[in-house]
């Protein structure tokens, strides 16, 4: 029997009034629990402040979130749920990215369209799609205003920064508003690490030119973006807003927020492994395992017949504050699935000094060295990953670590100039 609207309506008014979707939605600060400092100074995310304006930027706007598990508040409720549970949000869509809003799905799949069956709202899916494309899907929606509110990790070949740009282009097509909502860089927003991406090796793990480690937040990447980019993907820029968190600088590591951790997608379960995963994400362009099947993805590496040559080699070359273990494992599934293979586990020891993507150079560099069997996947998914042939045909040639990352330090200090115009926090 189908449910009349005033119930719900009163629901959602009821829960408004007692306070029940928090103190935020309230306009009078940050959600209970929210005890998150730091530098001293309490941290707020973008949606945390958003919501204490009593979302002045989205009234009178239909609105759709572009957001997955990590878009949550200090006490763990996904901001759809409260927003959709708020009257002074005209909430009317979702949009999916890689693994779903709900994230049921693995690497490389999404959930499709679906009600949700929490908010009856329809969830559109935005993986894959660009352009025309995306841009229908945001006309059919019915929104006015975009909304995103995804965790990044740091790293240009993790999808959800390009899902960013790729709505700021599809919105320029439907004549459609972006807000962004800002969360911190769980690796710190300290510097740019690794090769900058040739615009002839760009896909959907890296859509333009930007570092391997871009350090930078959401909300910086879509000013640079707009400013950047768009406008020649789009013909304009898009009308963009982003709203800024309080209390995060820039040396800070995720521990530091006390925001709960959720992971951004089925293989990144902890900071730690964002931590190291711009550099040793790189494996997945060999045929070696990264650790997928393991419960420490990227900090696990090793395929079959290697053994402890590897982490003494990779030891040897001093790769600062970080030290490798002889370690051997077998993944529960991708690759070497059920197989016990052999290689090394990554463990940081000074975050302040530690190099993510040097330190995945230096892998590969030495892996090759002492495993016969080393090779790159057939497809060249490697040149895809570091945004070039370079790193594959100089390991190829001989080049030791300092001779492959000395490659890209002119472009590096290009992006780097570029990035300081864009940076919000100190």
């Amino acid at each position: 029997m189908p449910t009349s609207p005033e119930p719900e309506l009163s629901r959602r008014s009821l829960l408004a009034a007692t306070g029940a979707v928090g103190a935020l939605a309230a306009g009078s600060g940050p959600a209970a629990g929210a005890e998150r400092h730091c530098g001293g100074e309490q941290l707020r995310t973008g949606f945390d402040r958003l919501a204490a304006t009593g979302y002045r930027l989205l009234d009178g706007q239909r609105v759709g979130v572009v957001t997955n598990p990590t878009g949550i508040t200090a006490d763990v409720r996904h901001i759809v749920d409260v927003m959709h549970a708020d009257d002074r949000v005209n909430l009317t869509a979702v949009f999916g990215p890689e693994h779903g809003f709900r994230g049921t799905a693995q690497a490389g799949g999404s959930e499709g369209r679906y009600d949700d069956p929490a908010t009856g709202l329809p969830v559109f899916d935005t993986y894959r799609k660009s352009g025309r494309e995306l841009a229908g899907i945001f006309t059919e929606s019915g929104v006015d205003t975009v909304v995103f509110d995804i965790q990044d990790v740091g790293a240009r070949f993790y999808t959800y920064i390009w899902t960013l740009y790729d709505c700021m282009v599809a919105a320029v097509l439907a004549g459609k508003r972006v807000v962004v909502l800002d969360r911190p860089n769980p690796v710190t927003g300290r510097k740019a690490y690794g090769p900058v991406l040739d615009k002839a090796y760009a896909t959907f793990v890296g859509r333009e030119p930007i570092a391997q480690a871009h350090g930078m937040t959401v909300g910086e990447l879509a000013r640079l973006f707009n400013a950047e980019f768009v406008p020649e993907a789009a013909g304009k820029a898009v009308e963009l807003e982003t709203v800024e968190m309080s209390g995060w600088r820039r040396g800070d590591f995720y521990d530091a927020t006390g925001l709960p951790w959720v992971p951004p997608s089925p293989n990144m379960p902890t900071p730690d492994t964002a931590l190291v995963y711009s550099g040793t994400c790189l494996f997945e362009g060999t045929n070696l395992s990264e650790g997928r099947g393991t419960t420490r993805p990227f900090e696990l590496l090793g395929a079959e017949g290697i053994d402890r040559r590897w982490a003494k080699a990779a030891n040897a070359l001093g790769l600062p504050g970080v030290r490798f273990r002889e370690a051997y494992f077998a993944p529960t599934f991708s690759k070497f699935q059920g197989k016990t293979i052999g290689g090394v586990q990554l463990h940081v020891h000074d975050r302040g000094a530690y190099d993510p993507v040097r330190t995945g150079i230096g892998l590969l560099v030495t892996a090759k060295r002492v495993w016969s069997g080393f090779a790159w996947r057939q497809d060249n998914w490697i040149d895809k990953l570091t945004g070039s042939s370079a790193v594959r045909t100089m390991i190829d040639a001989g080049a030791d670590t300092d001779e492959v990352t000395g490659a890209w330090q002119e472009r590096l200090e290009a992006f780097r100039t570029v990035r300081r115009k864009y940076l919000r926090y100190r």
